[in-house]
């Protein structure tokens, strides 16, 4: 882990069930994650990713990036572009800054529409069991 590395993409297809799902786990009813005709009557073309979702998928691609050791301290992220059913969702970071067993990593995940997600996490590499 050095700043600078850059982390592999994450490359995630943004399906009609993802976005459902999501909503569905993290309790967002909201009708512009789960039924298409009363999002457009709000002006979307169709439903779209809730900031619950998207959280989770940037703290798995960190956790999947440095391991099953790797303890997520803070996340901070900032939504932009939405992702739709049928886009695809792909993650890259940048480690910033390491301190000791600790790293700052920027992350910014791109649709087809520009910039969904952007943020900051610091992680924490553990110790092995």
């Amino acid at each position: 882990m050095r700043a600078g590395a850059e982390l592999p993409p994450l490359t995630v297809p943004v399906t009609r069930t993802l976005i459902v799902a999501g909503a569905i786990a993290s309790r967002d009813y909201q009708d512009v994650h789960h039924d298409p005709e009363l999002a457009r009557r709000k002006g979307s073309p169709d439903i779209f990713m809730n900031i619950l979702t998207t959280n989770g998928l940037v703290g798995r691609y960190l956790t999947d990036h440095f391991g099953p050791t790797a303890v997520l301290r803070t996340l901070s992220i900032r939504l932009g572009a939405p992702s739709h059913p049928g886009d695809t969702l792909v993650l890259t970071g940048r480690v910033e800054e390491v301190d000791g067993d600790t790293a700052t990593v920027r992350v910014v995940g791109t649709n087809s529409l520009g910039a969904h997600v952007t943020g900051t996490a610091t992680v924490t590499l553990g110790a092995a069991p």
